[in-house]
């Protein structure tokens, strides 16, 4: 099999990936920014389907009205040209010294007027654009020192800038969805809404929150000692996954971006599982973009960006392969069935069966020998042998 991707995967990167110049806090640039079109135009030819950007990847900082509309006009007609689809837009509210305290929960009530602006701005080029999620990641919506921030105060602000952002798209009548990305930490020392779980009891506190969900990244997740697969999993059964990021991530350490399957692969796997195939059981499905949110090496040349770029797609279609290859296995689903896997969708309670009911039934609790119950088999290690077999190709 080639793994050549094509459109039909859905697979999008965004500007601030591919056109990382390598420059980091210890070390300047090690390659040349790119040019957004050329990248259009490469991302293409690679067989990808689609690109998202922060409005600074595109437009600079400060750019004047004009300067902003010839430079917009420009990537329209390189999107028209290529036949990339422009799918998510999010804003850059993390790089400004203004920023420096956060921009909806900045102690600094000019500021986050400011960045509330900014952020309506770009949600008013998205949907002009085309884009379908508005990815929003509170980079520096957070604190280094506890006495500094109300986090009462500091919750209701957030509440009140997602609110308004998301009233602002339903006024207008956008076909946009706002998607909140968490992370625990970096550039931050503790970031507001750090996990998946997080964010979910957040949005439960919107008044706007139907049409808010989550866009979870693999090291960001995994930076919280957390799994990834089981976050997107409760996303999917809360029906709120409205956009994903891949990358790589080895263990607990700085947020790494690595090429998506470069860091934990076993976890990978079990992603592409989960979004490929679906819960073993049955349930809610992901059906959008496979986008990767991962940084070329700065040891790599302009070269090696785009190898980089191709490895992420390659890799996932590798372990889709997989993937497939371990659900068909007549010996994966005998494990299943071993492991009673496919037993957990069924109700604990029989259908129409009363409280009262299962209280009289016996054979629940008082025919049961919870001892020789406890002996029993449950078949996960061979189960996850098998798992590893199909993602190494052993025979």
């Amino acid at each position: 099999m080639s793994y050549q991707p094509t459109p039909e995967d859905r697979f999008s990167f965004g500007l601030w990936t591919i056109d990382w110049s390598g420059q980091d806090q210890f070390g300047a640039a090690t390659r040349p920014r790119l040019d957004p079109v050329e990248a259009l135009r490469k991302l293409a030819e690679l067989g990808a389907w689609g690109v998202t950007f922060h409005d600074d990847d595109l437009v600079p900082f400060g750019s004047d009205a004009a300067t902003r509309d010839a430079i917009v006009r420009r990537f329209v007609a390189g999107l028209a040209d290529t036949g990339i689809v422009l799918e998510m837009v999010t804003t850059n509210t993390f790089s400004h010294p203004v920023f420096k305290d956060g921009a909806f929960t900045a102690n600094d009530r000019r500021v986050r007027r400011f960045g509330l602006r900014k952020v309506l701005r770009n949600v008013d080029l998205a949907a002009e654009l085309g884009a379908t999620t508005f990815v929003m990641w509170g980079g520096r919506e957070g604190q280094e020192y506890d006495a500094a921030k109300d986090q009462h105060a500091a919750l209701e602000r957030y509440r009140e800038g997602i609110d308004t952002v998301a009233a602002h798209i339903k006024e207008q009548g956008y076909d946009l969805r706002i998607a909140l990305e968490p992370k625990p930490n970096e550039p931050r020392g503790d970031i507001l809404l750090p996990t998946v779980g997080h964010a979910l009891a957040f949005i439960a506190q919107l008044d706007n929150g139907d049409i808010v969900g989550l866009n979870p990244e693999v090291g960001h997740e995994q930076m919280a000692v957390l799994n990834y697969t089981a976050g997107i999993a409760q996303a999917l059964w809360a029906g709120k996954l409205f956009h994903i990021d891949l990358n790589g991530q080895k263990s607990v350490k700085y947020d790494q971006d690595l090429v998506f399957g470069h860091g934990d692969l076993l976890s990978a796997f079990a992603t592409v599982d989960l979004l490929e195939n679906g819960f073993p059981g049955g349930g809610p499905t992901y059906d959008g973009p496979r986008h990767f949110d991962y940084k070329p090496s700065r040891t790599e040349g302009p070269d090696g960006v785009w190898a980089s770029a191709a490895a992420n797609m390659r890799m996932y279609l590798i372990l889709a392969e997989r993937a497939r290859a371990f659900r068909a296995d007549p010996e994966v689903q005998a494990a299943l069935e071993e492991a009673k896997v496919l037993e957990l969708a069924a109700p604990t309670l029989a259908p129409g069966e009363t409280l009262d009911a299962f209280l009289a039934d016996k054979s629940a609790w008082e025919d049961v020998d919870p001892d020789a119950l406890g002996v029993r088999e449950c078949g996960f290690v061979r189960l996850n042998q098998l798992a590893i077999d199909h993602l190494l190709g052993a025979p």
